[in-house]
């Protein structure tokens, strides 16, 4: 998955929306790339496009495009930057930059590469990174990129599936729906899967491997009615350091005002330490409806556990 990826240009301007002038390297520390305009303790400090992406336009404008003519910082070549996603990565030595955000606004007149110019590729494929480890680069460097790989566990707690008495439906369509919706945000993930009894110490176990593997996400289905063994939402409260309410609420008000039944579902949502858990009921229409809201959520809350913020 890690690709090479070469830098052909480093630029630097000291007014924002005003055309970037190769220079021979340059500094990026906690703020973004020094003497930069766009440098500051914000999510937007570094500014990188393709070249791939810069020749795309070059054709269309018949013209040749200089580099930093588009004001970014990085100018590459080797892989389509606007296919990354927030949170992927950039490597160069101990230089670490992190994508938080895949195109801006374009202020069109009001921006003076767009009045020199008559256009700007930046809006729609370039990216933006912030800095999480110092570190300087020049033409001739190679960053190496590394796409977040969002680690997803889906449990599913039944004494019958345990055993085998029965196949489980719930985890499986649990897995097709991650990745269907990982692959439609061009996102690389990977899914691990267990069945288990109703059992909390067996469902510890798993939350407390979770949160020590960074996982980003844990879905669980199953033990959320009112039964004598449905435990899930007690067990699952123990381990959480916030509830995200208003997911769950929303789910059991908008099906429940159809089918009174689901009100009596105890789904919880939360957060330990920086994985996210959603426990679901265990029917496979259940977690078909469950997952169409709380996949409406997943990128913002996963930003926002980044600390990235991306109103």
């Amino acid at each position: 998955m890690n690709k090479e990826v070469s830098v052909l240009s480093v630029n630097i301007s000291e007014k924002k929306s005003t055309i970037k002038k190769p220079v021979e390297s340059i500094a990026l520390s906690s703020i973004g790339v020094e003497g930069d305009a766009h440098s500051g303790n914000w999510h937007r400090q570094v500014s990188l496009l393709a070249k791939e992406s810069i020749d795309k336009f070059s054709e269309e404008a018949k013209r040749k495009i200089n580099f930093g003519e588009f004001a970014e910082n990085i100018t590459t070549e080797g892989i389509l930057l606007h296919h990354t996603a927030p949170l992927d990565r950039f490597t160069f030595g101990d230089l670490e930059l992190e994508v938080t955000q895949i195109g801006k606004k374009c202020h069109g007149d009001n921006c003076s590469i767009f009045r020199e110019v008559g256009n700007c590729v930046m809006p729609k494929e370039g990216i933006f990174c912030r800095v999480i480890k110092n570190g300087a680069l020049k033409a001739g460097d190679t960053l190496t990129y590394y796409p977040r790989v969002i680690k997803t566990m889906i449990i599913t707690l039944s004494d019958r599936a345990s055993r085998g008495e029965y196949a489980d439906k719930s985890g499986p369509l649990a897995e097709k729906l991650c990745q269907d919706f990982y692959k439609s945000r061009n996102r690389h993930y990977s899914i691990e899967k267990h069945i288990i009894p109703d059992q909390e110490e067996e469902l510890s176990k798993l939350l407390d491997k979770a949160k020590s593997e960074d996982f980003d996400i844990v879905f669980t289905t199953g033990g959320t009615g009112i039964g004598p063994k449905d435990i899930t939402p007690e067990v699952v409260k123990k381990h959480i350091s916030k509830e995200i309410p208003g997911i769950m609420e929303l789910i059991r008000v908008k099906y429940g005002m159809e089918k009174p039944n689901a009100l009596v579902s105890r789904g919880i949502a939360g957060v330990m330490d920086k994985t996210l858990i959603y426990a679901m009921p265990g029917s496979p229409k259940a977690v078909n409806e469950y997952c169409s809201e709380i996949f409406k959520t997943i990128e913002h809350s996963l930003y926002m556990l980044n600390e990235l913020d991306l109103h």
